[in-house]
């Protein structure tokens, strides 16, 4: 399910969605604030330009948002349901949740918007090896 050559073993490791051979990520950390969101051009494997058009990652707001709100109910429903918290904490819960992992939304938000347009070959995988 998470192995190469799903579309998920791209959107949560940040590899390649063409090769799945590297990052496209300049620094793998997310928390590196700095490079939260600097990415390569190219990918040195295969070569396939990761910013397809000029402001192409504009969409990956809209993804964001649905990340964020995902990950704002699992803060909801751990906090209330879960340690039977009041709705105050729970709503505190929530904000440190979106706060704690906003790197890591944004990432996973630009990971599904560039998998929507791309997909793994493995014959670039073969070719390269």
């Amino acid at each position: 399910m998470f192995k190469k050559g799903s579309k998920l073993y791209s959107i949560f490791t940040g590899a390649c969605p063409k090769c799945h051979q590297e990052s496209m990520y300049v620094n793998k950390n997310p928390y590196v604030l700095g490079d939260t969101l600097k990415i390569h051009d190219t990918c040195s494997h295969c070569h396939t330009k990761y910013r397809i058009e000029p402001s192409f990652f504009y969409g990956a707001m809209y993804v964001s948002y649905a990340v964020g709100i995902a990950f704002a109910v699992a803060a909801f429903i751990i906090s209330f349901l879960f340690f039977g918290t009041d709705l105050m904490t729970s709503f505190i819960a929530i904000v440190g949740t979106l706060i704690v992992f906003m790197p890591i939304i944004m990432r996973w938000s630009r990971n599904i918007w560039i998998n929507f347009f791309m997909s793994y070959d493995p014959n670039l995988v073969k070719d390269k090896s």
